[in-house]
């Protein structure tokens, strides 16, 4: 059980991680079906691709419709990693975040209940005061913005904790927040061999979207990998 710190000084001039997203989409561009049920799309090479950056992070996040959806326990599955992330004394698993800003992550989630490691809800001025202080039995909590969390300053402030290496596991509208305000450096997509279709079903980034000054991106490598394709890609400025 973590001890809780609610914060919300300003972030100041203070550099912030580097952030990628990473995650598997199928052929026709979605990331679960129409019921925001998550589906398996990729494979074992691909799993254990997504282990490994797990290792490599200082911390993983996801949005509150993720973890509500989907009960991720974000943790590292090989053993073999987590012996390597001890023996560099870092617990077994990166610090797991949760962008929430109306404190609603069930105090059942699996975040909570599976491996060890610090957690933290980030949350707004707006969630209900009871709601946080019983999430402040299980996780850091850090309150940033009126209604909504703010990224921006969330992103110092993880910095300031020693972060600087983030992997952000989605949704599609924790994705565009970040990458409509210019906060994300990288974007690793596994391209599956299905279609899951549905105009409602969630995709790589839904939010508001662009009309114009479209967020445009330079692809770093392409390979396939098992019955799919891996891209990677860096993101540059809007155009």
């Amino acid at each position: 059980m973590a001890n809780p710190s609610i914060i919300g000084n300003d972030p100041g001039k203070s550099a912030r991680p580097f952030v990628f997203i990473n995650t598997a989409m199928s052929a026709d561009g979605k990331i679960a079906t129409i019921e925001r049920r998550q589906t398996r799309i990729s494979g074992s090479l691909d799993f254990d691709r997504m282990d490994e950056l797990r290792t490599s992070s200082d911390a993983i996040m996801v949005g509150i419709g993720t973890l509500i959806s989907d009960n991720p326990s974000l943790t590292v599955k090989s053993k073999e990693r987590k012996e390597k992330r001890r023996t560099r004394g870092l617990s077994e698993n990166p610090p797991r975040i949760v962008v929430d800003s109306m404190a609603r992550t069930p105090a059942s989630s699996d975040i909570f209940l599976k491996g060890e490691g610090k957690r933290i809800i980030a949350v707004s001025k707006s969630a209900p005061a009871e709601k946080v202080k019983n999430l402040s039995k299980f996780a850091d909590i850090i309150c940033l913005g009126e209604k909504s969390v703010d990224l921006e300053k969330l992103l110092f402030e993880l910095k300031k904790r020693g972060i600087n290496r983030l992997m952000v596991e989605g949704g599609a509208t924790l994705n565009w927040e970040l990458i409509s305000n210019g906060l994300v450096d990288e974007i690793y997509t596994f391209v599956g061999n299905i279609i899951i279709g549905g105009k409602t079903a969630p995709t790589l980034v839904d939010g508001e979207g662009y009309t114009c000054d479209f967020s445009s991106l330079a692809i770093i490598s392409c390979e396939r990998l098992e019955d799919g394709v891996l891209l990677k890609w860096k993101v540059n400025s809007k155009l």
